[in-house]
């Protein structure tokens, strides 16, 4: 078996799909790329049993079909030192013995039997499929994803629910403390339907999507897996079994007061104050008074304290709340726009934070809980 290829075509392709790889995997074959060859297409394929990660690239010339396990990190290291220029690889099917030569060199190395790569998890026929487009599914995942919990007693808050229905989708995660719910109704399905998403192929997935660029995803999926076809990657995964919680009910249905705030300018304080707070709690106070949020934290143990005062728009009564400050850093850094509207009732209850603009097809919500003031 033989074909040439792209040295910087192949390399950014395995760069990319080696991100599924453990770092330590129970079956030795998972440290290796399955390369196969058919026609003119080379598919490389990533996997740690649970989510695989394909690709195709296409070879300028091949000689037989076939395939071969490859040590991932002996190839990507191998090849990302080589600038542009075709790759040649030479394998011996029945050794398992692969030549790369290139313009100056070549590299000989061992593979593995690919028949020892396991097939991993596939869709069934009764699966639902549909087109989701490329920036919506993108938002989805990218403002939902830091909201996920670590929880190994409630597994189904380790990923992100994606609720369907035939007028709009909503990504929706928890962990507990905070919410996020984005919904959008660039997405609809032919009924209701819905899936949890494991934190790790969401990641794979927020890195491999076009940032700028137009276009549509494949999604297919059943009970126990999902398949996402993008242009040039297939991201197939095991989904977390479960019934989600219903993430409506815990949504207040009135914040009556809000604070309309330059988010960059309010971000910015919150790491500055937070520095002096309380490392095991992070407890920052705001103070609502006439068009004034003053922020202030303190650390008893160690006698430091930090506070600040900055000009917003605030049309309730005169109010102290306290929340946990790393919470409101991750919050505002996931928040688009420039200006952020949280809306409040009283000190015991969630605040709600969104963006005070955002496109009419797209509505995006960030719950977060209070924390006790010790007053």
């Amino acid at each position: 078996m033989k074909f040439i290829v792209s040295s910087t075509a192949l390399s950014s392709r395995l760069q990319a799909i080696s991100r599924v790889i453990n770092n330590k995997n129970t079956l030795p074959i998972l440290d290796c790329f399955l390369l196969t060859i058919e026609g003119n297409m080379l598919t490389a394929k990533a996997s740690d049993s649970e989510t695989a990660l394909t690709t195709t690239v296409e070879v300028t010339e091949a000689e037989g079909n076939g395939s071969i396990a490859l040590v991932a990190r002996t190839l990507i290291d191998a090849l990302k030192e080589i600038p542009e220029q075709p790759l040649t690889f030479d394998i011996n099917t029945g050794t398992y013995e692969v030549v790369i030569t290139y313009q100056n060199g070549r590299y000989n190395l061992v593979g593995q039997d690919p028949n020892e790569y396991p097939l991993g998890a596939s869709i069934s026929a009764e699966s639902i499929s549909l087109e989701l487009d490329n920036a919506m599914l993108l938002n989805g995942v990218s403002r939902t994803l830091f909201s996920t919990a670590d929880d190994e007693l409630r597994p189904v808050m380790n990923g992100i629910y994606v609720d369907m229905t035939e007028t709009n989708i909503t990504f929706v995660a928890s962990d507990g403390h905070k919410l996020v719910r984005f919904n959008s109704t660039t997405g609809h399905a032919e009924g209701r339907s819905a899936f949890i998403l494991p934190k790790k192929p969401a990641g794979l997935l927020r890195n491999l999507l076009p940032r700028e660029e137009e276009g549509t995803t494949q999604l297919s999926f059943d009970s126990r897996n999902a398949a996402f076809v993008m242009e040039n990657y297939t991201l197939i995964c095991r989904l977390i079994e479960g019934r989600y919680p219903n993430y409506n009910s815990v949504i207040p249905k009135q914040n009556p007061y809000h604070v309309v705030i330059d988010r960059q300018l309010l971000l910015s304080a919150f790491k500055r104050v937070s520095v002096f707070s309380t490392p095991q709690n992070c407890l920052v106070k705001l103070h609502l008074t006439g068009n004034q949020l003053m922020i202030s934290t303190q650390d008893y143990d160690y006698s430091t304290s930090a506070e600040e005062t900055l000009e917003c728009q605030y049309d309730g009564m005169e109010m102290s709340i306290g929340f946990k400050s790393s919470f409101l850093i991750d919050i505002l850094s996931n928040m688009p726009g420039e200006e952020v509207v949280i809306g409040l009732a009283d000190p015991s209850r969630a605040g709600i934070l969104t963006p005070a603009q955002e496109p009419e097809t797209d509505s995006l919500l960030m719950l977060l809980m209070p924390m006790m003031l010790n007053e």
